[in-house]
């Protein structure tokens, strides 16, 4: 079977995760595994979209079959269960030299803004650090959306405490599930950047700031504090972001996009690019930061 891949996001950026173990899969069966190219048939083409805002992929594709699936086609369902226990192929994305992998699927919160309870459902295992790890990197990027909230996943960061390992979770902790116990934990881990957390509301303030406490209290650099902001109502982001800054958090803003793939204002794009461009956002205020649409140029 020849089989082509489309990563419809695109397959040079961010890795595609369920991509990569389709073919490590459809190798391990014996068949021909590449990226689509637009000259070849195939006998079975994926395509997986991952954001709802991505444009569809429109061009004509030659094959006898074409499955799609992803968040972005609001498809939430799983590879079958024979796929998704296949370690990814890392080769198809030669520029990855981390570990990619979940220690946990699911979340215990329900978000109304946040897609994983309904497409993963309550938290639950998925592998060990060890089955994640790959022999030719030091470094894991683990994608869990809530790994604090599981003992499973607990016990994984309890294990790979003081091991060579550099490891990054890039969705963020649930600052309400850091205690001192666990601040301990992660302050035992090796990290690649930041630790990051989520501060998507103002409730979270206090929040963030007494699970920072904790992580200073056990030792962990407060140079890697970092918080996702989320920006609905810009005023309100706006006090979030000082508010981070003094607590010694560096924020970084995410626009809100609703799941019909709708468009950030304006303001919310300049919002953030003043927020995550550092040299702009430690040197002016958001007052005095200017953008297309209010006069003058970005900074």
């Amino acid at each position: 079977m020849k089989v082509g891949l489309v990563a419809v996001d695109g397959h040079n950026n961010f890795p595609n995760l369920a991509l990569m173990r389709l073919s490590a899969w459809h190798r391990s069966q014996g068949d021909q595994v590449e990226w689509w190219s637009g000259f070849e048939h195939y006998d079975r083409v994926y395509q997986s979209k991952v954001f709802t805002f991505t444009p569809d992929f429109n061009s004509v594709v030659n094959s006898d079959e074409i499955i799609t699936g992803g968040t972005g086609y609001r498809n939430y369902g799983t590879l079958p269960p024979e796929v998704e226990a296949t370690p990814p192929d890392y080769g198809i994305y030669p520029q990855c030299k981390k570990a990619i992998g979940f220690l946990t699927r699911g979340c215990i919160r329900r978000c109304e803004y946040c897609v994983v309870p309904r497409k993963e459902g309550d938290i639950r295992p998925a592998a060990t650090w060890e089955e994640i790890r790959r022999p030719d990197s030091r470094e894991i990027l683990f994608l869990d959306n809530n790994v604090l909230a599981s003992d499973f996943g607990l016990e994984q960061i309890d294990r790979m405490g003081g091991e060579p390992f550099w490891v990054d979770f890039n969705q963020g902790l649930d600052a309400r599930l850091i205690t001192l116990d666990t601040a301990r934990m992660l302050a035992r881990l090796h990290w690649i950047r930041f630790i990051r957390m989520s501060c998507d509301t103002s409730d979270m303030l206090p929040v963030v700031e007494r699970a920072a406490a904790y992580l200073r209290e056990a030792g962990a650099a407060p140079s890697r504090f970092w918080a996702y902001v989320l920006v609905r109502d810009v005023g309100d982001a706006h006090q979030r972001v000082i508010a981070l800054r003094e607590m010694g958090v560096e924020p970084f803003a995410q626009p809100y996009r609703d799941f019909d793939g709708g468009e950030p204002s304006l303001e919310q794009r300049a919002f953030a690019r003043w927020v995550n461009n550092r040299a702009a956002f430690h040197s002016c205020s958001w007052e005095d930061y200017q953008y297309p649409g209010k006069g003058g140029s970005i900074l």
